[in-house]
């Protein structure tokens, strides 16, 4: 079997212009056709993803075994030159294109993917309701008042959720994005943030988990302060407190409070999550798949992890080829937590991307049984954006 030509969809959502999924298309020689995604759904990225995606295919797809991922693996990562260092572009690239020839290995040998990584371990995913803050419904909203919180809290659990995650900090008392939260926090702040997450707690009870969400905003000062009311809240765990340009930040945190740290989704290799696995600064660990090398570097990802008693909430917010490939990695691996389902990933701009659709049964998910990932490209919605052929 030989790769015959590779198709880059760099999507576009007339609804929501934002939301840019870059997907991959690799086909073969017998007929048989594999999809991916790039881990750059969101903000910035998007178009040089895409394009990286393209001078990968050109330089060494084309003609190439697609069963040899981890010869390839290797390949893109050293004859690039940038894969010995790069960041998001370069390895969202390679993220694609490895999740598209293990799709390939698994309608070739008639088995889902979750079978090929040693199969099934976990049955029926739990999940939770991501990302709060945007509401859960079938429109966009950048919620503000703590009553809004709590709504949106209800409307998740009526859904059969029994987690959700929110992060209370991004909009101050006007509706404007915080960008930077690494001052010290005002005290008239500080009442805002709490009263939002009293709000989910009373209408949630105390069986429901919360994820407290800071989306790497603060710096290490503020981080302890906000992440005082993860603690009076008793957050199931407290996400991307710090950036990770400088990795003792987490450190620092981690020993001052007491609550899980979370975080990862910025690393995108087993060298990058080194040290933070060594000085046992993180407790979850969030590797993107469409980030974190594909298959063939995730899974060793969340088995260096495991070494560490770490567990693996793989990060979730893209198109739905990026949910199907999560469910099969989280399937398989032991030190799985919990699936991480994303207020976009129910919007109708999301779901129509792909042919295949999925979504939870009351806040669990059960992956795919079928050859590969289980789920197609949705051509005629694709159309609307940028598509490069190569071949």
């Amino acid at each position: 079997m030989k790769i015959v030509s590779v198709e880059v969809f760099d999507s576009f959502c007339p609804e929501r212009p934002q939301w840019t999924p870059v997907f991959v298309r690799i086909n073969t020689d017998e007929g048989i056709s594999g999809v991916g995604e790039a881990g750059l759904a969101y903000d910035l990225g998007h178009s040089a993803a895409a394009n990286m995606i393209k001078e990968f295919a050109e330089a060494f797809l084309i003609g190439f075994d697609p069963f040899c991922t981890e010869k390839l693996w290797s390949r893109m990562l050293r004859e690039s030159f940038w894969g010995l260092g790069g960041g998001p572009v370069i390895y969202s690239a390679m993220s694609a294109i490895d999740t598209a020839l293990w799709d390939i290995k698994g309608k070739a040998l008639n088995l889902p993917v979750y079978q090929l990584l040693g199969g099934k371990v976990n049955e029926n995913l739990r999940t939770y309701a991501s990302q709060l803050q945007f509401d859960w419904s079938d429109n966009f909203k950048a919620l503000v008042q703590p009553e809004e919180y709590g709504e949106a809290a209800r409307k998740a659990i009526e859904d059969g959720y029994d987690a959700v995650k929110v992060d209370p900090i991004m909009y101050d008392k006007d509706g404007n994005t915080y960008y930077d939260r690494t001052n010290i926090i005002s005290r008239a702040e500080m009442k805002l943030y709490r009263s939002r997450m009293e709000a989910i707690r009373k209408e949630v009870g105390d069986e429901v988990d919360i994820i407290f969400e800071c989306h790497s905003l603060p710096g290490a000062t503020s981080a302890i302060q906000i992440g005082e009311i993860a603690e009076e809240f008793d957050c199931m765990y407290y996400e991307e407190p710090v950036n990770y340009l400088n990795h003792s930040l987490h450190k620092k945190v981690a020993r001052k409070l007491d609550v899980p740290i979370a975080g990862g989704e910025r690393l995108y290799n087993r060298w990058q999550i080194r040290p933070y696995l060594e000085d046992q600064s993180v407790d979850v660990l969030q590797p993107d798949i469409g980030l974190c090398g594909g298959f063939t570097e995730t899974k060793k990802v969340c088995d260096y992890a495991d070494i560490f008693d770490v567990r693996i909430q793989a990060h979730v917010c893209g198109g739905p080829v990026a949910t199907a490939a999560s469910l099969h990695l989280e399937s398989a691996i032991p030190n799985f937590l919990i699936h991480e389902h994303h207020t976009y990933a129910i919007k109708k701009w999301n779901r129509e991307l792909c042919i295949e659709d999925p979504q939870p049964i009351n806040g669990k998910f059960n992956v795919s049984d079928k050859p590969g990932l289980g789920i197609h490209l949705n051509d005629e919605i694709l159309s609307r954006g940028h598509k490069i052929l190569i071949k």
